[in-house]
């Protein structure tokens, strides 16, 4: 089975700050990988591994009720080759990292926007509003010890194509480099990680998610 090498130390504090974001228990080892139980009405725990191996193979057997997601830092097309019926593959993630301050030109906020930053425990949000109330770009950023864990980047479809991600990702970086962090994880979409790319993130593995959904 094809291995790409992540290292397990950087994956579980990805993972912490992943929970972290969204108020779940943190992370147990569970073998070679890590549980989280979510506990969501359509994730009720999410088994993670750092590679594919046999270990997730006889896992993914094991599993038979829905809403139990496998995810791995490995690529579809080799993830497709150990699934049993039921399994469906979603879309694909990508694992990426930023070894220094992010690239590119500092971006302005256009006119009609404003920032609004929150602090909920570890957890930085900055938020993007149009106007009082709309909400137009909201990103998180966790840290976990040298770590900046970066979450739920997202601009809401009217406002897109105004540089408000990019904004969200500097304004989030600003609070790590107050704390001295310039190494940067996330887990990309497709659609996000050509985004990245510009800002000068690197990809350090692909990441398949799986899961036995209700019919």
């Amino acid at each position: 089975m094809q291995s790409h090498q992540v290292n397990p130390q950087l994956l579980e504090k990805w993972l912490k700050g992943w929970s972290l974001s969204r108020g779940l228990p943190l992370p147990e080892k569970y073998g070679s990988g890590f549980k989280v139980s979510v506990d969501w009405p359509e994730q009720k725990a999410r088994y993670v591994f750092p590679e594919l191996t046999g270990e997730f193979s006889r896992l993914m057997k094991d599993i038979t009720e829905p809403w139990v997601f496998g995810k791995v830092c490995a690529a579809p097309s080799e993830v497709q080759k150990i699934l049993c019926d039921g399994w469906e593959i979603q879309e694909p993630g990508f694992l990426m990292t930023c070894l220094r301050r992010m690239a590119g030109e500092r971006v302005t906020l256009p006119v009609g926007y404003r920032v609004s930053r929150e602090v909920s425990g570890p957890v930085t949000i900055v938020r993007i509003l149009a106007g009082d109330t709309d909400l137009a770009a909201i990103g998180r950023v966790v840290m976990v010890d040298d770590l900046a864990v970066y979450d739920r980047i997202t601009t809401e479809p009217p406002h897109r194509r105004k540089g408000l991600a990019t904004l969200i990702l500097q304004l989030l970086e600003e609070t790590a480099l107050l704390q001295g962090i310039t190494l940067g994880v996330l887990v990309a979409t497709e659609q996000g990680k050509a985004l990245y790319e510009t800002l000068g993130w690197e990809l350090i593995s692909p990441y398949t998610s799986v899961v036995i959904p209700v019919k």
